[in-house]
């Protein structure tokens, strides 16, 4: 019988996967220069490559993120070195300011084609948990403006300008929730569109010096 898959072991085997995935020939991504197409290929490899060795549960588009499990909740992230960002369904504007509601596991890649090969050099891993997934720029200086004594609509002025997305109301809640439990400091970098644009490049910086946040780095 399979283990069960934890969060820690989650983070184990996406190392391991780094690794033996970079020594790979993917010759079914030759030539493939569609992000979203290399992202579904590493996706799909990754959870077969968990499934092979635990008891976990795959998502689909009707669970919403790609591990669902009670005890993983955690959504893969698949993105080119070259520009380290992704899209994620936006649900509301509390995601900006208290995080998007799960984890994140970002696999970064440099692929580098040939006429009879294609390799992913897997540069940076990074396991974000959901209570580091918020804004880093948004949560710093909501953190600063509380801590100095900011009134309710001191914050109510900075999330609209900001472009919070929102209304009165939401403002006011916001506001209210921000002033009685502050939001932990978040390291994403969330640019308002149809989805949330995701951008993790000081993420995978961090060098394992904030808790919540893992990562795993490799050279060329």
């Amino acid at each position: 019988m399979k283990p069960v898959l934890t969060i820690d072991k989650l983070i184990e085997e996406a190392g391991r996967f780094c690794e033996a995935e970079s020594r790979e020939n993917h010759v079914d991504l030759i030539g493939v220069t569609d992000g979203k197409a290399v992202g579904t290929y590493v996706e799909h490899r990754f959870q077969h490559f968990l499934q092979s060795q635990y008891e976990v549960d795959i998502g689909s588009s009707a669970k919403g993120i790609d591990l669902p499990g009670d005890d993983i909740q955690t959504d893969i992230k698949v993105t080119s070195v070259m520009q380290p960002q992704s899209s994620c369904p936006f649900e509301n504007a509390r995601q900006k300011i208290f995080g998007l509601g799960y984890n994140l596991l970002v696999f970064v890649y440099e692929k580098r084609d040939t006429s009879n090969s294609c390799t992913l050099h897997f540069t940076h891993c990074a396991f974000i948990r959901k209570e580091r997934t918020a804004d880093f720029t948004i949560t710093r200086r909501l953190h600063e403006m509380v801590n100095d004594g900011a009134n309710k609509e001191d914050i109510i002025g900075f999330l609209q300008d900001k472009n919070v997305p929102g209304d009165e109301i939401i403002y006011h809640d916001l506001a209210c929730e921000i002033l009685d439990h502050p939001p932990v400091q978040g390291y994403l970098t969330i640019s308002n569109a149809l989805q949330w644009r995701l951008q993790y490049a000081r993420v995978i910086t961090l060098d394992n010096g904030v808790d919540g946040v893992v990562n795993y780095e490799w050279k060329a």
